[in-house]
């Protein structure tokens, strides 16, 4: 039996007014025009910029985060991160409404692998906004060892061969922006002497939740139907100063879709629409 055996199921709720004034901001970080207004829809993963969980200096981690326990285990594996997700979006949410979140934990696994030790703690969250749940997602978090050394620095490649691409330049001022939207506190993010000389990167990170973000936007321009499902995992971090190329390809279903700096993609994503 796991150690942490003891939070599956356990489950908490949060409820919140999603704030066009957030999807605006965000949208204009982005280069769009921030027109929202309450009554429209909420744009596809912006219930992200909402239900923030602010902690006092007192409670807070050395890596900025909320400090380990209380609804999550407490993991003592010093590098923590969001690797991927399921959303199913059953019905729209609109700005201006009062939506709670049910949160429960469904899954701690702990696995040894090349990279040395991972726990993975997968968290499922179910929003309503009083007519039943609009949508279903689960999160897989990962906490792992440190890293053995400072990871290579991606080279910059031309624009991928896909049916859409675009690219985004992802400098400290969109990761800081995306933080403060999202009431994210990791210093990988935006501390850079932290980022490089804690926890091994070779510069900021790009947020996975940003990614998946600037994915799902082309997913609904370029597919042209609505969007009922979006599966993403992270596959390589994604940095500052390099260029960043969101691209897509068609499928039967809708649509796969990626990021990629180098010559790897940094996050894959399904995107569904039947």
């Amino acid at each position: 039996m796991s150690v942490y055996e003891d939070w599956v199921g356990r489950s908490q709720t949060a409820t919140d007014v999603l704030d066009p004034a957030r999807s605006n901001a965000l949208d204009v970080a982005l280069g769009g025009a921030g027109a929202l207004t309450a009554g429209d829809a909420l744009p596809l993963l912006d219930h992200w910029l909402h239900f923030w969980d602010v902690k006092p200096p007192a409670a807070l981690g050395t890596d900025g985060h909320p400090a380990k326990g209380g609804f999550l285990p407490p993991v003592p594996l010093p590098r923590r991160m969001w690797a991927g997700g399921r959303l199913t979006f059953l019905q729209p949410l609109h700005l201006g409404e009062t939506v709670t979140r049910t949160s429960t934990i469904t899954a701690v696994t702990e696995k040894v692998g090349k990279s040395g030790t991972l726990v993975f703690v997968t968290v499922r969250h179910e929003l309503d906004a009083g007519g039943g749940i609009a949508v279903s997602e689960e999160q897989d978090l990962v906490y792992r060892d440190p890293a053995p050394g400072v990871l290579p620095l991606p080279v910059a490649v031309p624009v991928p061969d896909a049916a859409w691409a675009e690219t985004v330049a992802p400098d400290p001022v969109l990761l800081f922006r995306y933080s403060a939207l999202t009431m994210n506190g990791h210093r990988i993010h935006y501390d850079r002497p932290y980022a490089m000389g804690e926890e091994g990167y070779p510069a900021l990170v790009v947020h996975g939740p940003l990614q998946a973000a600037l994915l799902i936007r082309l997913a609904g321009k370029a597919l042209g139907r609505p969007v009922t499902g979006f599966d993403f995992r992270g596959q390589q971090p994604a940095f500052d100063g390099i260029p960043l190329h969101v691209c897509g390809n068609v499928t039967d279903q809708g649509g796969e879709f990626w990021t990629q700096q180098g010559e790897a993609k940094n996050m894959i994503a399904t995107v569904r629409t039947t």
